[in-house]
């Protein structure tokens, strides 16, 4: 769960300055901003989307910044995809920065 509350700030910019066609992004994606690492995250989670990710990112993407029931299916979505996979949540993981932080 923790992977998922870390990268929810990225694919959520990334949802809201890209919107539905997120996963379809190339070259707009190799930027270091976290729009783009946002997009890199869902991609690798998501690849080009199945129905339901789809379905997911475009709630989102239509939803208002606090719309939270459209975050919290993204949120589902993320943790039911790294719960099935564990190597992915690292993968992922691995895809943040480090945190400042120390934690």
């Amino acid at each position: 769960m923790e992977t998922v509350n870390l990268v929810m700030p990225y694919v959520t910019a990334a949802i809201d300055a890209y919107g539905e066609t997120v996963l379809a992004k190339t070259r707009e994606l190799a930027a270091g901003t976290p729009e783009a690492r946002g997009g890199r995250v869902l991609q690798r989670v998501f690849g080009r989307g199945d129905r339901r990710s789809l379905e997911v990112i475009a709630r989102v993407a239509g939803a208002k910044p606090d719309d939270e029931p459209s975050r919290a299916a993204l949120r589902r979505a993320l943790t039911e995809a790294f719960q099935a996979d564990p190597l992915l949540r690292r993968e992922v993981a691995a895809m943040l920065p480090p945190d400042p932080g120390g934690r």
